[in-house]
């Protein structure tokens, strides 16, 4: 395969693709907004958020229009001593470090322990969720009251056990329950369960109503964050997406971004699903049983804030009943095994966009190389070559008829001096030079053109796998998901994109031979920012390319000698 054609045709499907992400931002539909709005409770500038209230219609439930719950023994019957004084209560367990605030029990800060902040970084944890901008990105979960009932917001101080909770050695669960009362004796545990192994945590609203009076309300969730503001040089460059997400039965996954929040109020009916904030390689969701019809809404407030949220139906609790609200909370690397197990639709996430049919099992080969050589930067040399393989035909052909025409450079050459600025007669006279010699001068695209759909989908492989995060490859390249620290391999490509060159027929027009004399050094210094894993992929299969277009070529030039 002709490698210089091939970027020219990926950068071309590059831009035809932004140009059709832009006119459906434009253009395209958006979410729906609902005809009342999600009102918005009064509290701190800090945290104040968009939340369901009573003026949503359908809050306010009739006794008699849903059942009332039944006793359940989900609520403990005695509290432990409390503390009331705590500010925030810390957690930590195998996979997390992770704070939570006393007002609201809102999930503040998030740690993820297996992942350093930088690379060699071994003191300090990546840290995925935050309460201050610039990056804020923080969980908030609360309860609504229906009429004449309390209930606590994400604004409503709970009382704590204890200022920290610990998952012990040798134990597999670790609870943290937090509490409130209201002055007419309605009961609340927050309780958030982890368990070993596994992002997943559990984070319910235990009701126990003493009220003596029905207790009407629902249970809502919601992540808020600011777009981004800390750029790096090569993220301005290659894309990735951060903002909402949603995924249902009936519409899938779907992007919600940041103008989507601000330009309207998303409240949608559902069943199941899930929420969530993206970022590159990692997200937090909102995931609610399977079963439990609900409502996803959005919100744009004030500072720069966005919302992403579902709330719950109403429920009723008798006097002297219980009930639990329960949901699922994520906040984790975009691992797709993991995710899938978690919930249904979660592994997309790792958005590879309209090629994702392509894209996942070229990830599924890439994981399973690097099961066996440990190393993703040789997996990423061996799927190079294994694809190389797959369509060495289709090359075989495109490089067959690029060695024909370099072979008639000469003669062609002798063409242009023959009829001079006689273009058409130029052009007749080349037509049945090719028709004479059994040349395809378009030989060489259709090859290239079938290849770019697998090519465009390893690119967003390499770019959107985790994996390759502070991955390792050998000498110098400590991290496959950042540039080449001393720009080694990007001038490899160069240099190989110009030897390429060389063996590929000089382009008749003068003009159009110097710019692709050029392209070698513009693409050296594009490249130069990309991850090294991409340009490793590259550099790779430019030398495959050499070598199999040179053999080619040889073998043509030596079968025209003879003859």
């Amino acid at each position: 395969m002709d490698n210089l054609r091939l970027i020219l045709f990926f950068s071309l499907a590059f831009i035809l693709m932004m140009i059709w992400q832009a006119w459906e931002e434009d253009y395209g539909p958006k979410p729906q907004a609902a005809a009342t709005n999600i009102s918005q409770p009064a509290g701190s500038s800090e945290t104040a958020s968009a939340v369901p209230s009573a003026a949503v219609p359908g809050t306010q439930t009739d006794s008699t229009a849903v059942p009332v719950i039944s006793s359940s023994s989900a609520v403990p019957q005695s509290t432990p001593a409390l503390q009331t004084s705590v500010a925030s209560v810390s957690v930590k367990t195998d996979l997390y470090t992770m704070e939570i605030g006393t007002v609201g029990g809102n999930i503040r800060k998030v740690f993820l322990n297996d992942y350093p902040a930088s690379l060699g970084d071994k003191e300090n944890s990546f840290q995925l969720m935050k309460p201050d901008v610039p990056d804020l990105f923080i969980a908030q979960s609360g309860l609504i009251g229906g009429e004449g009932s309390s209930a606590p917001s994400h604004e409503t101080p709970y009382q704590a056990s204890a200022d920290s909770f610990e998952m012990a050695e040798g134990t597999d669960q670790l609870q943290v329950d937090l509490f409130w009362t209201s002055p007419e004796g309605v009961k609340v545990t927050k309780r958030f369960t982890y368990k070993r192994g596994t992002y997943l945590v559990t984070v319910e609203h235990l009701v126990e109503n003493s009220s003596g009076k029905q207790w009407v309300g629902r249970e809502y969730r919601q992540l808020m964050r600011t777009p981004p503001e800390n750029e790096s040089a090569s993220s301005k460059l290659i894309y990735t997406y951060t903002g909402g997400a949603i995924y249902s039965e009936e519409n899938k996954y779907e992007k919600i971004d940041f103008d989507d929040m601000q330009e309207s109020k998303l409240e949608r009916p559902v069943k199941g699903g899930w929420v969530a904030m993206l970022q590159h390689y990692f997200l937090g969701a909102w995931i609610p049983p399977e079963d439990q019809q609900g409502t996803f809404y959005t919100n744009a407030l004030p500072g720069n804030r966005f919302v992403l949220g579902a709330y719950t139906p109403s429920v009723s609790v008798a006097d002297g009943a219980t009930h639990s609200f329960k949901t699922g909370f994520v906040a984790s690397p975009k691992l797709q095994d993991e995710l899938k197990a978690i919930s249904l639709g979660l592994d997309l996430s790792v958005d590879y966009g309209w090629l994702t049919v392509i894209a996942q099992p070229i990830f599924w080969l890439l994981k399973q190389i690097q099961s066996v050589v440990s190393n993703w930067g040789w997996s990423i040399i061996l799927l190079t070559l294994m694809i190389k393989l797959v369509f060495y035909k289709l090359s075989e052909a495109s490089y067959k008829s690029m060695a024909n025409m370099r072979r008639m450079t000469p003669r062609i050459q002798a063409l242009k001096e023959r009829f001079g600025e006689d273009k058409t007669r130029l052009n007749a006279a080349m037509m049945e030079l090719y028709k004479k010699e059994k040349i395809n001068p378009l030989g060489g695209c259709l090859p290239i053109l079938v290849q770019i759909p697998v090519f465009i989908s390893l690119y967003w492989v390499l770019l959107e796998s985790v994996e390759m995060r502070q991955a390792p490859f050998i000498f110098w390249i400590e991290d496959l998901a950042t540039k080449d620290p001393y720009f080694v391999l990007p001038l490899i490509m160069g240099i190989s994109m110009f030897i390429q060159q060389k063996l590929n027929p000089a382009p008749p027009d003068p003009m159009q031979a110097k710019i692709m004399m050029a392209l070698p050094f513009v693409f050296t210094i594009f490249f130069a920012f990309f991850p090294s894993g991409l340009v490793l992929y590259w550099v790779t299969n430019n030398v495959l390319s050499i070598a199999q277009q040179w053999y080619i070529t040889r073998q043509i030039e030596n079968a025209a000698a003879k003859a």
